[in-house]
């Protein structure tokens, strides 16, 4: 792929095309255009909390990441902020799954991040998160001691109870709240913070996340295989026109290469533009950040809708 791009001037060396058997020199700039689609998110506010000079307290929508990363760009927390409140630079203290809303704290300079850093790293800073998990959680308050082992393949970690060289030590602690019989609210502690900890540390209690489809069975699902359009390879057609260097490029690339680019043949996602929104199992966790505190400092989050039982 990236050597139809080289031939169709996708990617060019200070701003111009090259052949494919260019030579890169020393400090030249290389450029790569892309046609991107970013996955749609829910239509929520990112409601600002807390505004200190060094400080941002906001409140993290489900299904918007924190910041750019994979297909998100603009869709993202700090990508919100940017564009309808002109907040810039930031720096996110902590992350908080796409799926998980509450509490996102985000310093405003560097040293202000680092001064944070610092106290999560030295254990000094509590996390409190409410849950809201099937079944009728234990009065007594639960301590789950299991080492946790995240697949990325399967995008999913697993609790290993009896074997401990496995996976990352991990800690949590579970305090109920309300109960109604078929559901609880739970409080809950992470001591460590390993990948999807809370989420796998209910579904080792007997109490998963009510709504949280990857935990709430055992059936696993390996997103490598059934991954979205973005996860796809494209198909280039083997009809192809000759470049200003007299190499190959696919025809479909010239055919749609006036057009405003809403069809991109190099593309891996077109024709698949519109959005085909969310399957039920990411209309959003019900998992919430609710407090972080630390030396001399707390911030807070309101509780979401469904924790009223």
């Amino acid at each position: 792929m990236n050597i139809i791009a080289v031939k169709c001037g996708r990617i060019q060396v200070d701003g111009e095309m090259v052949p494919v058997s260019y030579v890169v020199k020393s400090s030249q700039k290389i450029s790569h255009f892309l046609h991107r689609h970013e996955p749609p998110v829910m239509a929520c506010d990112v409601p600002i909390l807390h505004k200190e000079p060094d400080v941002l307290t906001v409140c993290k929508p489900a299904s918007v990441p924190v910041h750019p990363c994979g297909q998100y760009r603009k869709n993202t927390v700090v990508g919100i902020l940017q564009a309808e409140h002109g907040l810039a630079p930031l720096f996110p203290v902590h992350r908080l799954d796409r799926l998980v809303s509450g509490l996102l704290i985000i310093a405003r300079n560097a040293t202000k991040a680092d001064s944070f850093r610092q106290e999560i790293e030295a254990g000094l800073v509590k996390k409190q998160y409410i849950a809201k998990v099937v079944g009728e959680f234990p009065e007594d308050e639960i301590i789950v001691d299991a080492n946790i082992d995240y697949n990325a393949r399967e995008g999913r970690s697993t609790a290993e109870v009896r074997d401990s060289t496995k996976g990352k030590v991990a800690s949590t602690k579970f305090t109920r709240i309300s109960s109604n019989g078929t559901h609880s609210i739970v409080l809950c502690e992470p001591v460590t913070g390993r990948t999807h900890q809370i989420r796998v540390h209910l579904q080792s209690s007997g109490h998963p996340i009510a709504n949280d489809m990857l935990y709430i069975s055992e059936q696993t699902v390996d997103r490598s295989i059934n991954g979205s359009t973005a996860d796809r390879s494209a198909c280039i057609s083997d009809a192809s026109l000759t470049s200003n260097f007299g190499e190959k490029v696919p025809k479909d690339y010239q055919e749609n290469s006036n057009e405003d680019f809403r069809i991109d043949p190099m593309c891996t996602n077109c024709p698949n533009l519109a959005p085909k929104g969310y399957d039920t199992d990411e209309e959003g966790l019900w998992l919430h950040c609710m407090r972080y505190s630390g030396p001399g400092w707390t911030y807070e989050c309101p509780y979401p809708d469904w924790a009223k039982l």
